[in-house]
C-alpha cells in the first residue's frame, strides 16, 4: 500500500492523504512498534499548546461572552463555554478550513451560517482569526455562537485577532 522511493522517502497514496487531510508539507511524526509496525501521526504545533490554549479559552469566554475555542488545521484543541466532551477533538468544518486558508479575520453577518465543527448544527462561527506562524497557517482562534445570536462585536473581533497573533508568536519561539 505505501512504498519507498529511491531516495528513501515514504509515498502515501492520494486516497489516504485525502481521507486523513494530509496536505503537502504537513509535518508527520514517525513511531515504531516492537513488532515492526511503523506509525505515522500528523504533528500539530497548536496541540503542543493545548493546556495553555485551554487557559486562553477560559479567559476569552469570560471576556467575549460566547463559546471560545482554539483549533489546529484539523480539529478543536481547546474550548470554553460548552462541555469539552462535545467539541474537543472534533473535526472542524470545511467552512472554517476555508476561513483559515483565506488568512483573514472572519466576522459573521446575519446571512452567513458557517458550522463550527463537522456535522454540528448547534454552533456556528461568529469570529475566526487564523493563527499564523512563520508564514504558515497553524490553526484558528474562534468565537462560536448559536444561529440566532447577535452579530459579533468589535471586542470579540479584537480579542480573537490579538490571541491568534500571540499564539502565532508563541509557536515561532
Amino acid at each position: 500500500m505505501t512504498q519507498w522511493d529511491d531516495l528513501g522517502r515514504v509515498v502515501i497514496p492520494k486516497e489516504i492523504r485525502r481521507t486523513l487531510r494530509i496536505r503537502d508539507g504537513d509535518p508527520l511524526e514517525i513511531y515504531t512498534e516492537r513488532d515492526g509496525e511503523v506509525i505515522f501521526k500528523k504533528y500539530s504545533p497548536v496541540g503542543e499548546l493545548s493546556d495553555f490554549a485551554a487557559q486562553i479559552c477560559e479567559a476569552l469566554y469570560k471576556s467575549g461572552d460566547c463559546v471560545a475555542a482554539v483549533c489546529d488545521r484539523d480539529s478543536v484543541i481547546a474550548c470554553a463555554g460548552v462541555p469539552k466532551k462535545e467539541i474537543v477533538d472534533k473535526r472542524i468544518s470545511g467552512g472554517l478550513t476555508d476561513i483559515m486558508d483565506s488568512r483573514k479575520i472572519y466576522s459573521a453577518t446575519q446571512k452567513t451560517d458557517i458550522p463550527f465543527t463537522e456535522g454540528d448544527e448547534m454552533l456556528f462561527v461568529s469570529v475566526a482569526a487564523p493563527i499564523i506562524a512563520e508564514g504558515d497557517v497553524m490553526g484558528c482562534v474562534v468565537f462560536a455562537a448559536k444561529q440566532d445570536s447577535p452579530e459579533p462585536g468589535e471586542v470579540q473581533i479584537k480579542l480573537a485577532s490579538t490571541v491568534a497573533s500571540f499564539l502565532g508568536k508563541q509557536m515561532e519561539n
